[in-house]
Parts: C-alpha cells; structure tokens; sequence
C-alpha cells in the first residue's frame, strides 16, 4: 500500500469514529451509511469494510438491539480520535460537521423513534412502537392489528408523529376526568 493510500485509508476510519463521537449516541448502521453517502465522503462499500475493521481493532463497538445493527465509540476509539483527528482535512471536518448540524433533528428522531410489525398469522401483525433516548426508554407500546396494512399504516404514523402521538396518548392516559 502506498503513502497516499495509507493515508486516506486512516483518514476514513477516523472520520467514522469523528462522526460516531459527534452523534453522541448509539448510530445504526443505516444512518451512519445515510450520512456517508449523502456527503459522499467513501463508498458504502469501504465504509462496511472500515466498520468491521473498528470493531476489530475495539475502536468501535457493535450493539444490536431489536434487530438493528449499531456502533458505538469505545474508549479506546476516543484516544485514537483525540491522538488523530488533525488527519482530517479542515475542509471534510467542516463538511461534516455542517451536515451533523443541519441534520440533527433527522439523525435525532432515527436514534429514538422506531416502529415495526411481524405477521402472527394471516389475519393477526403484532406490531411494536417505541421512543427511546439514550438508555431511557419513553414508551414501549405494542399492539395486534388485522391486517398487513393496517400495521404498515400505524408505523408510518408513528415515524411521522411520534412526539404528537406520545404526548396525546400520555394526556389521555393521565387525564383527571371521567372517561
């Protein structure tokens, strides 16, 4: 491997550990490829290749929770970012930071909102809506539904309203009156 590859080889695993630290929170591995590819800073497939390489070097932890596939900054993933960080151009760093910021609410609400269904039978999907923040979960609500439509509908709502929906069902739930 030449110099220039070496370098630019370092210079993607510390802009994935940049990006991991800076999200401050668990990142799925769909996000982080969301935001690699929309500022084409690698291609998706070096980036799933860096990935398994940080974890294996235990710069990167993987956690997976409901089936979805997340990374996590190690402590020995921090020292290497502060000890290399410098490596990344000023130019890239302020790029992605730009899209870090501007993104933030989405990258928010894809850490924390999630909604999913699975068939029971043909006529019965047990479909699961969550808030979670960090290790604190706001609601964990799952409910039976009659059909696959049905299960597709109420997730696509919860990913558009979940905040509107949590703070309805939480007024509701704790109302004084008479029902």
């Amino acid at each position: 491997m030449n110099p220039i590859e070496s370098r630019e080889l370092a210079e993607n695993k510390i802009i994935l550990l940049y990006i991991i630290n800076s999200l401050e929170a668990p990142v799925s591995n769909l996000l982080l490829t969301k935001i690699i590819l929309e500022n084409k800073l690698m291609n998706y497939i070096f980036l799933q290749q860096y990935l398994d390489e940080l974890c294996e070097g235990k710069l990167l932890e993987k956690i997976s929770t409901d089936d979805k596939l997340s990374y996590r900054i190690s402590p020995a993933g921090n020292q290497s970012l502060d000890y290399f960080v410098s490596i990344i151009a000023a130019g890239t760093k302020s790029r992605i930071d730009e899209a870090l910021a501007s993104n933030k609410k989405r990258i928010k609400n894809e850490n924390s909102i999630s909604s999913d269904y699975v068939a029971v039978n043909d006529n019965e999907y047990l479909v699961s809506l969550k808030i979670v923040e960090g290790t604190f979960t706001y609601i964990d609500l799952k409910l039976t539904v009659g059909s696959k439509n049905d299960a597709k509908r109420i997730c696509g709502n919860w990913n558009q309203n979940s905040e509107k929906l949590y703070k309805k069902i939480l007024s509701d739930i704790t109302a004084q009156d008479e029902l």
